[in-house]
């Protein structure tokens, strides 16, 4: 049977920064960051929380679905490592302001920027399974970096400064189904691989740390051990001819283009201009919106994937070779097909609307934001929260039924829509 991407949609929030100007604010390095190939990046506001992002990613998705189509989601899973409780799960809120059938699991997954695959892989078992004929999951993997200040003011630690720039926030949407029109997954066509490093970690609920250097070497590591093990399990595969195009798990484009170039070194042994020119034909037309967006973890893979079929050339079926990566570390390199009217019904979600019509932050009131993160930490037990404190930027989702965070009463979430 077949199996995939039903639908597929992406949200990433009211307002964004210019990392070019957040690069000259911080005093970085103009070679180094160019490095990056970044170029905007997602913020959170106050009033926007992994639970909103995911709502307003999926809402459109179900807006287009009759009630008998919504009676067939079985299955809500969020997949983050942004939770805002250790025991309730997020789905539980996203199943409820979605109003979905109670007849549902809900559950939640972590394992850093794997998630997002991890939670697509199990829907694709779910419906493999026909335990429940024709029934559906909605996968949402959702996450969000809220930076705090730092007592050094505008300079930095060094790995801090140049991981805040490609940092940013959004969720992406995933129904799955036996009806996959715009993703169709190579079913067994998986290689997984993973071990315990401590390239980077959240030892609490709002800190990061890491090795930026050990992160990129595990990376790599991976994606080249990922997809030898898929090399095993599929016959007569090639890196350079198998795939039309690749999609990565994109933290910023730097690093995939960093992650092929190994791969085309190692698998293919292509001269540099070679290699050059694979990657703008197969490789480029993904990250665009990831330059747009930043590093959204679980979501990262699929921002990438859903902004190539966004962008790239889909006159026949086209075979997609992923590699999702998530620290700490877990990894797979799994493969499918994206169809002639595929692009259509991405493009007809609005997503590139989307991110141009986002609020331009200016610096000031961005360290306002960061420097105020810390009254909506994990754990709050109560507050209200303000959404009028940037009046521009409100006005993005004013009226257009977004789902934003009102208030937290002993540590429950209420939202409510613009």
């Amino acid at each position: 049977m077949n199996v995939g991407i039903e639908s597929f949609n992406f949200y990433s929030g009211v307002a964004y920064l210019d990392v070019m100007k957040l690069a000259e604010y911080r005093n970085l390095d103009a070679y180094r960051f160019e490095n990056l190939m970044m170029r905007e990046k997602s913020v959170a506001l106050p009033f926007e929380d992994p639970v909103t992002y995911g709502v307003n990613a999926a809402k459109p998705i179900l807006d287009r679905m009759s009630a008998a189509e919504k009676e067939q989601i079985e299955m809500v899973i969020t997949c983050s490592e942004s939770g805002i409780d250790f025991g309730k799960s997020m789905s539980t809120y996203i199943h409820h302001y979605l109003g979905l059938n109670r007849n549902c699991r809900l559950f939640e997954i972590k394992q850093a920027c794997y998630s997002g695959t991890a939670g697509l892989q199990m829907a694709i078992n779910f419906v493999l399974s026909q335990t429940s004929p024709g029934a559906k999951a909605l996968v949402i993997a959702t996450d969000i970096s809220r930076f705090v200040a730092a007592e050094a003011g505008t300079s930095l630690s060094s790995d801090w400064s140049y991981a805040e720039p490609s940092s940013g926030a959004g969720a992406i949407a995933m129904l799955v189904s036996d009806n996959p029109k715009i993703f169709q997954v190579d079913i067994g066509a998986n290689g997984y691989y993973g071990y315990e490093v401590m390239d980077t970690c959240r030892p609490e609920p709002d800190m990061e740390a890491g090795d930026s250097d050990l992160s990129l070497m595990s990376y790599l590591d991976c994606c080249e051990q990922a997809y030898l093990e898929y090399e095993k399990r599929v016959e007569g595969v090639d890196y350079k001819h198998s795939f039309d195009y690749l999609a990565f798990h994109t933290p910023f484009g730097g690093m995939v283009k960093g992650a092929h170039r190994t791969m085309m070194r190692k698998l293919v042994k292509l001269p540099p201009p070679e290699i050059e020119e694979d990657f703008e034909k197969r490789v480029l037309p993904s990250i665009g919106f990831c330059q747009r967006v930043g590093n959204v973890m679980g979501a990262t893979l699929y921002l990438a994937l859903i902004g190539l079929i966004n962008n790239g050339n889909f006159d026949r079926p086209k075979r997609i070779g992923c590699f999702s990566y998530g620290s700490g570390c877990c990894s797979e390199f799994f493969s499918g097909v994206v169809f002639e009217d595929s692009p259509s019904i991405v493009r007809g979600m609005g997503i590139e609307a989307h991110l141009n019509g986002r609020y331009e932050l200016k610096m000031d009131e961005y360290i306002t934001i960061i420097e105020n993160n810390v009254n909506i930490k994990f754990g709050t037990r109560n507050t209200t929260v303000e959404h009028l404190s940037l009046p521009e930027a409100w006005k993005v989702i004013d009226g257009k039924e977004k789902l934003y965070l009102h208030q937290i009463n002993e540590f429950h979430r209420e939202y409510k829509w613009s």
